[in-house]
């Protein structure tokens, strides 16, 4: 059985993170196994290192915490089950770095089952229509591996106007796999030794900061191995100028169809064409007409500009 690490009682936002960096939790199963679509592996590590502050919640993740408690209660009135909140963060009762922070449980005789519940945009329904999101059937078997329970419920409640709830039964050998797969992730955490380098912003974002000066007129011979990266990038970056102008043309023709109006309906679609005002300081103009005030308060910053030639 899992044991309690800490009551989520009156816990503060910032002791709630603190607690959720001493290991591994559900949301962070499917990122750690890579197909999370919101966060990479790489930024997985940088926030559990420390390195990086954790993303503030955004809008959907925010309503879906207001909205948790009706979709808890609905799920007991169309079930007639009784979900019970869980007020602390559980811990795997000998791997120390496997958390969980349940929505809820669920008594059905003298069994206990993990609750969780989700809130989805109605472009989501037919996902969830082919059956749970893969993101999501990570998360609930992980917390099956956390509290040892046979299933899991999981409700939805989609574009605000659809409920569907779903019964999952525990997974042993996809529960082993996570349990491997999370094992070596937090053991790369421990070590500080990242994962390995994608595509994500994250990694860009963690080369910047282990790399973040070069040192001048420095030269090193590459593996020969690096020129198929830079074919690969050639290439990519050819496909991306010929997507680019596509993109553009289609938006400038879509624009002449607009011609002086702010919106335009098309189906189910919406095509905004509006004008924005902004301020900006003419830095130029206050360093010529003000050069003792620019020197004041300019700040200078360096960035590395990559370029293959």
């Amino acid at each position: 059985m899992c044991r309690e690490l800490v009551s989520t009682v009156n816990l503060s936002k910032e002791e709630w993170l603190h607690w959720r960096s001493k290991g591994i939790g559900g949301s962070d199963a499917s990122s750690v196994c890579g197909i999370n679509p919101y966060k990479s592996p790489v930024e997985l590590w940088l926030e559990k290192t420390g390195l990086m502050e954790p993303k503030e919640a955004s809008e959907a993740a925010y309503w879906g915490t207001v909205l948790e408690p009706i979709v808890r209660n609905e799920f007991m009135r169309q079930t007639g089950l009784k979900v019970e909140q869980q007020s602390s963060i559980l811990q795997h009762e000998s791997i120390d770095f496997m958390l969980a922070n349940l929505d809820g449980v669920v008594k059905n005789g003298n069994e206990s089952y993990v609750f969780e519940a989700k809130t989805a945009g109605a472009y989501q329904l037919k996902e969830w229509e082919a059956g749970i999101p893969d993101n999501y059937q990570l998360q609930i078997q992980h917390y099956m591996a956390v509290t040892d329970f046979k299933g899991a419920y999981i409700a939805v409640l989609i574009g605000g106007n659809q409920f569907r709830w779903y019964f999952v039964e525990r997974d042993k050998d996809l529960i082993n796999m996570l349990i491997q797969l999370e094992n070596a992730f937090w053991q790369q955490v421990v070590a500080r030794t990242p994962p390995p380098i994608d595509g994500s912003q994250a990694s860009s974002d963690l080369l910047s900061y282990l790399y973040s000066n070069s040192i001048p007129k420095s030269q090193i011979i590459l593996p020969d191995d690096a020129i198929t990266l830079i074919q690969e990038y050639e290439a990519l970056a050819a496909q991306e100028k010929v997507v680019s102008e596509k993109k553009e043309e289609a938006s400038n023709k879509l624009k002449s169809m607009l011609q002086d109006n702010e919106i335009g309906l098309c189906l189910d679609r919406i095509i905004s064409w509006k004008s924005i005002s902004s301020e900006r300081l003419d830095s130029k103009k206050l360093r010529t007409d003000l050069p003792d005030i620019y020197e004041k308060y300019a700040v200078q910053s360096s960035y590395r500009r990559f370029s293959i030639k």
